[in-house]
């Protein structure tokens, strides 16, 4: 739950009073121009930046979770930049990151087979493509099985195939109970709740 939230780059107020609620199974799609506070709105879920005002609340069946908690256990944040390690080979990063956010080698392994990238694994990730490097980052998120996903222009650098899979991955996450936090310019391949991120 996001309940009437303001947050600020430098001096310039971005957002203010902004709140949204996701339920088990919804995505909710970040909407706006450039520089509205979108990426930062996301950060904020994240707890990498504190809000001006306002606060982010976590929940499940049993009733609130503490935020550090809820977010060291079930969050995974995909930024615009896919944070991975070029000079390591496909299945160095992939395999240890995945094991940094509790998953195993063989759901890592098996995300790349989803996202087509086994015959890519021996290489190192500063020879992956925009597109392939999404792919490994993407497959560190279907992975990780962490409930709810803030994912930052998610499908941009990605082939019409590749956008398709993407939805399909987010539909069954959706389906077996998680959530989808999204910042987009172009929609989403799924049913989501826009919510619009303006300039104050």
């Amino acid at each position: 739950m996001v309940e009437g939230l303001a947050l600020r780059r430098g001096e310039r107020l971005l957002f203010e009073r902004l709140s949204f609620t996701l339920e088990s199974g919804e995505a909710a799609a970040l909407t706006g121009a450039n520089g509205a506070g979108k990426t930062s709105l996301l950060r904020a879920v994240a707890g990498f930046i504190r809000p001006e005002a306002g606060a982010v609340a976590f929940r499940d069946e049993a009733g609130p979770l503490e935020a550090a908690d809820a977010r060291a256990a079930d969050v995974h944040f995909l930024g615009h930049q896919d944070a991975l390690k070029t000079s390591r080979t496909a299945r160095e990063e992939l395999v240890f990151q995945v094991r940094w956010t509790g998953g195993d080698r063989a759901a890592a392994l098996a995300a790349a087979e989803t996202l087509h990238l086994t015959r890519l694994l021996d290489l190192e990730v500063r020879k992956l493509s925009a597109g392939q490097r999404r792919r490994l980052a993407l497959a560190r998120v279907i992975a990780s099985r962490r409930a709810l996903w803030l994912l930052d222009e998610p499908l941009a650098p990605l082939d019409a195939a590749h956008r398709a899979l993407a939805g399909e991955l987010m539909r069954k996450h959706l389906a077996a109970g998680g959530l989808i936090v999204a910042a987009i310019h172009d929609p989403l391949p799924i049913p989501a709740r826009a919510v619009p991120v303006g300039a104050a």
